[in-house]
């Protein structure tokens, strides 16, 4: 069966015990998700199943929406409150101050990923790292395209942040403290949206309504897709150079225009 839905991940379980879970209430073995989600962080979840679990490379996941707290004066490793080891008092702030500090970090920003995350460096997850300098010299360009001040409650500011993929929120909200003279830890974390994708009970969705590539048409004989053939790049109406979806009878396929030859990404890929 294929399907593409967005669940919502509670706090407190990693993303893969949660996607065993989704896997027993709905019966289905090949099942997968988008976007790792931290155990102590909320919130949404892209599933796929079947033929599905190919298409999250293709799909528009930006901007990433999120909710957080950051608690001030607070030091953890991790960046969050599951390893606290140390609070300090802190002076209250004037609002203005907070607001202008948040605002400065719109726009394209280098980030040094969590020491306890899951991306990859060099093949190795970061948190398997010994080496503290391969980790240290391995900063990623990022990109906040708006954040809001939602509370402050001293020494707790919650706020809300659209960013680009990849985007640590624990990292910005530990450099949004330290602009401020202090330690910054998350003490809630929830992800709200993704691109188009919000939670909506898990609704089934159309897929060909969230990618990011655009559509072609292929004016050539439909079974041509059907049998896997050799395509020609004349018997399609879009020409140029792309990656593009293309529709026919109950299926859709993904090709790549490149030096004027037509290659199958995905074909076959049936609709719901």
């Amino acid at each position: 069966m294929n399907r593409l839905f967005v669940a919502r991940k509670p706090m407190f379980i990693s993303s893969n015990k949660f996607l065993n879970q989704l896997k027993k209430k709905y019966g289905i073995k090949k099942m997968g998700f988008s976007g790792t989600l931290d155990p102590f962080a909320c919130g949404n979840l892209i599933i796929a199943t079947g033929q599905y679990t190919k298409l999250f490379r293709f799909l528009d996941k930006t901007p990433k929406e999120y909710i957080t707290t950051l608690m001030l004066g607070a030091f953890s490793k991790t960046l969050d409150i599951e390893k606290i080891e140390e609070i300090k008092n802190t002076e209250k702030i004037e609002i203005e101050k907070i607001k202008e500090t948040l605002n400065s970090f719109v726009g394209k920003q280098t980030q040094l990923p969590p020491k306890y995350s899951a991306k990859k460096i060099n093949g190795k997850r970061a948190y398997s790292l010994e080496d503290e300098k391969v980790f240290l010299n391995k900063e990623i360009e990022v990109e906040v395209f708006e954040i809001e001040l939602i509370n402050y409650s001293h020494p707790f500011i919650t706020f809300k942040a659209a960013v680009s993929e990849g985007t640590f929120i624990r990292t910005l909200g530990f450099d949004i403290a330290k602009k401020l003279g202090t330690y910054g830890t998350l003490t809630y974390l929830e992800r709200t949206k993704e691109g188009k994708f919000i939670y909506e009970c898990e609704k089934p969705l159309n897929p060909l309504e969230y990618l990011k590539i655009p559509q072609n048409f292929y004016l050539g004989d439909e079974k041509d897709l059907l049998l896997g053939k050799k395509l020609d790049i004349n018997n399609f109406k879009i020409k140029d150079e792309g990656v593009y979806f293309t529709v026919y009878k109950n299926f859709f396929a993904i090709i790549e225009i490149k030096n004027s030859e037509v290659k199958y990404l995905l074909n076959r890929i049936e609709l719901c």
